[in-house]
């Protein structure tokens, strides 16, 4: 089969599974808390992005991955890394302005996301294979993260 197609159906398997386990495990508990505190939980996983570093090191990619995707996707996470930590923190002490750093995290950490899938799969047509170790990354760690996003969201729009 195709590396490509291979690539897109690790994606779409990834939505499909957390998607599950958000609809049974992760959601029925943060629907009936306080949104301040259900907000930390989906926050704190996001403290992890640091991992997309990983996509400036020789060996875990290959070196045909092109810095254009390498270098904004890398320091795209980390600032979102940076700003989970920020937001979890403020979340956990209930600091005043603890959601505005939530949404300010959700914001930049959302349009990182679709900044780096359009980078790779539209605009610079990174093959999957460029992506070395770090294939694991957009196929196994990026759709849970997008559905966190979506579920920040939701949280954050119910909080007014």
């Amino acid at each position: 089969m195709d590396i490509r197609r291979l690539f897109g159906i690790s994606v779409l398997m990834s939505f499909i599974a957390f998607g599950i386990v958000t609809k049974l495990y992760i959601w029925p508990p943060l629907r009936v808390m306080r949104p301040e505190d259900a907000l930390i939980p989906l926050v704190v996983v996001h403290t992890f992005r640091f991992i997309g570093l990983s996509f400036l090191v020789p060996g875990v990619v290959a070196p045909s991955l092109q810095p254009a995707f390498a270098k904004p996707a890398a320091y795209g996470d980390l600032v979102a890394a940076i700003l989970a930590i920020a937001a979890t923190l403020a979340l956990s002490a209930q600091a005043s302005w603890a959601i505005a750093i939530v949404w300010i995290f959700n914001v930049w950490g959302t349009a990182d996301l679709l900044h780096a899938i359009y980078q790779g799969q539209v605009r610079l047509r990174i093959g999957p294979g460029s992506l070395g170790a770090a294939f694991f990354i957009p196929t196994v760690v990026v759709p849970p993260l997008l559905i966190t996003h979506g579920l920040i969201f939701r949280l954050l729009l119910s909080a007014k």
